[in-house]
Order: C-alpha cells, then structure tokens, then sequence
C-alpha cells in the first residue's frame, strides 16, 4: 500500500485511539459517528441512527442544516475573524436581529455556555457594587441544588455534584444554594448583599426536573420586590426545546439577563450570548471584558442562519406539537422499570426506579436498535431530538424504545 493511503478503520480502532490519547474526561457510549443529516446520523460502519440527544440541544435545526452549512461556507470564504479590535458587518446586524426576536435591549456575544455563565457573574457582581450599592467583595448569587451551568472554576465551586468539585480546591466564594423550585426558600434566602439569583428553568443535567407551575411568576415577583436580578440559563431550553423560544414564556415571565448558546448556531460553531437590559450589561466598558473569538463574523453569520430556520421553518411550533405526544406515548408503556416520564416540549427525562440498575444499560440497548440517547443523573434517560422531528419517526422510535423499556 502506498505511504500516502490511509487504511481503512473501524469503530474499534477510533476507539482505541481516543483510549490511548485522549484524556479521560468523558464516558461516551461506544458508537463513532462520522456523518449526520437532520434527525440522523451513521456510523463509520455505516449503520444509521436517530439522534436523540441532539448534541445536548445544540442541534435544535437538525445535523448540517443546508441554510445555516451554506452560511457558513459564503463567511467562511470572504471574512471569518478579525478580533474586537475592528468593527466587523455581521455582528450589528446580529445584535439587531437577535435582540428584536427575543425582545432584549443589548447583547454580550461569548464562545461557550459556560464562557455567558462567567460574563454574567462578573456583570451583576458589578452591577451589585455600582448601582445597587453592595461593599465591594461582598456580592452574593444564589442558585439551586443539583444546578449545572458549566464546568469552569468557578461555576464548579457552586455546583452540588460532589465530582465536579473533588480535587479542584480552593473554590469560588460568594455563592448561597437553595432547592430548586422553592420560591419561599428563595425569599428567605436574600440579604442585603444578595445580587441575583442564576436558575435553569428546567434542570437538564438535572434529570429533566421541571419546577412546580408557577415557580418562576413566584421567582419572578420576588426579584422584583427585593431588587435582585433574575438570570435564566436557557443554554439547553431555549431556542425553541421546550416548545417556545424560551421556557419562560410557559408562564408569561421575562428575565434580566438570558443565557443562550447551543442552538444558536445550529452546532456548527461556538457561539453564545448573554441578553440583557442596558442597566446590567450597560455595566461593561472598553477593557472589563472580552473575547478574542466572541463576536467574530462567522460566528455571527451562522447565528443569523440558525435563527432565521428555527422561526421560518416553524421548528418552535413543531416541538409544541410533537412533545406533547412523544411525552404521552412514552408514559402509556407499561415497564416495571419506569418511575416517572417528565419534561416539556422535547426535552423529555424517562427516570428509571433504581432496581432497574442505571439508564446506562438502557441508553447501550437503544443504541443497537439505532436510537442513541444519553443517561444522566444515573436513572434517568433524556430524550431530546431535534426539533424538525415528525410523529412518524417518533412512532418508529417508540416501537424500539417500548422494547427495551419492557425487557
């Protein structure tokens, strides 16, 4: 064979790549994909499977949108980056676009989920110190138990998952956590230093854990008496997974800031954004923050893409319409194994009783009858397709899912 050829690889040879170079962080299923196109995706085998994890909301429009590939690829060819040192022609266009849609008076564009997360923090901190008139180092957060909104230092240090903190001392201060969907404990939580209060509107790391109805009007009503900012993280649940643009919309609610990311380039390209007031973000002048690659125009270009397809195409609408139903269908078969099937739109948690020894093996099963869905929290298993999925290719998962679920 000539030294220019590559030999031809299978799934175990990827795998025992990723084994001996890679770093042990993750525990993916054993599945290599290498091509996807809409709701599907194949192996390098060639074996095809329904995406029901969508990249953990990322791919809200699909595998390679052909709308948002061709974006891409015009940005791609004429201008990609060039630093906030210069002005760039997509990214006011974006701003305006992004902040009529969603109803926001400004925008922070950063890379990753956790990149907003960081931004808003240092963002209210501020505001806690220069407007509502907090002692400097004083600025509290509250959040909730079993929260997750990224992996860095400090979003670690108030998580409750004892393995997202092992080993990685000394922690960031200034943080207070409560139960979530417990507005009183939210009340009660509050003190003169208190700045705001960071919440998912659904906990999907969580375990799919929806809050009572009502929660976040309470939430509401309570930010707005005690002066704190309300920060949703709507990095998973928005953009349309819940059946709305945003999950807050399921009780008529506006937050302060709004965190975003994921979806918001169809998964083709890092990008997120805090949407806020201008007396939140309006905080930030030249220097307090940045980001070399936040903001850049291709990014900004795909954005535009990913949110033009999500609306034109109706995509909000047809999770509305399809949820609903995949949700009923999933809660009519009879297992000894499920406790519970919960959720919103399609952001569905299936919580297996703990007899049934963990979702992993249940995730592993569904992946050999062409359904990949991922565990989380140990017992449950999410499934969250992408939004342009019909009710015959939910029927045709259903036949699968019933199988295992009653083996």
């Amino acid at each position: 064979m000539p030294e220019t050829c590559t030999p031809l690889m299978n799934s175990a040879d990827y795998i025992a790549l990723e084994d001996e170079y890679g770093a042990k962080n993750y525990h993916p299923l054993d599945v290599v994909l290498t091509r996807g196109q809409g709701i599907w995706v194949w192996d390098v085998e060639g074996r095809r499977y329904l995406d029901c994890l969508s990249a953990y909301s990322a791919v809200n429009q699909g595998h390679c949108h052909p709308k948002i590939v061709k974006a891409m690829i015009e940005q791609a060819q004429r201008l990609s980056i060039v630093s906030r040192a210069f002005r760039n022609d997509q990214l006011g266009v974006f701003y305006k676009e992004i902040c009529e849609l969603t109803k926001s008076h400004m925008v922070l564009p950063m890379n990753s989920g956790a990149e907003a997360v960081e931004s808003v923090i240092k963002a209210v901190r501020k505001w806690g110190y220069t407007v509502k008139g907090i002692p400097r180092g004083m600025a509290e957060i509250i959040v909730c138990q079993n929260n997750f909104h990224g992996r860095t230092i400090t979003i670690i240090s108030f998580s409750t998952e004892e393995q997202y903190r092992d080993g990685y001392e000394p922690l960031t201060a200034g943080f207070k956590v409560i139960p979530f969907g417990d507005a009183d404990a939210l009340e009660s939580a509050i003190t003169p230093k208190t700045v705001a209060f960071l919440v998912e509107p659904i906990q999907g790391e969580g375990g799919v854990v929806v809050p009572p109805n009502g929660y976040l009007r309470r939430v509401r009503e309570i930010c707005n008496k005690k002066n704190i900012v309300l920060i949703l993280d709507e990095i998973q649940t928005g953009l349309g997974r819940t059946g709305k643009l945003f999950a807050e919309e399921h009780e008529g609610i506006e937050a302060d800031v709004t965190l975003i990311g994921k979806a918001l380039s169809g998964g083709l390209y890092p990008i997120s954004a805090v949407l806020s007031n201008k007396e939140v973000l309006g905080v930030f002048h030249p220097g307090d923050h940045g980001s070399t690659y936040g903001g850049n125009p291709l990014a900004c270009a795909v954005a535009r893409a990913a949110l033009k397809v999500l609306i034109e195409e109706k995509m909000i609408e047809n999770a509305a319409t399809v949820g609903p139903y995949f949700m009923e269908q999933l809660r009519g078969i009879k297992s000894q194994y499920v406790k519970e099937v919960r959720g919103k739109g399609l952001l569905i948690g299936v919580e297996l009783h703990k007899e049934a020894g963990g979702a992993r093996r249940f995730c592993a099963k569904l992946k050999d009858k062409g359904i990949l869905c991922k565990e989380t929290h140990e017992h449950v298993i999410r499934f969250a397709p992408p939004l342009i999925i019909t009710k015959k290719d939910i029927d045709w998962a259903l036949e699968r899912i019933e199988g295992v679920l009653r083996d």
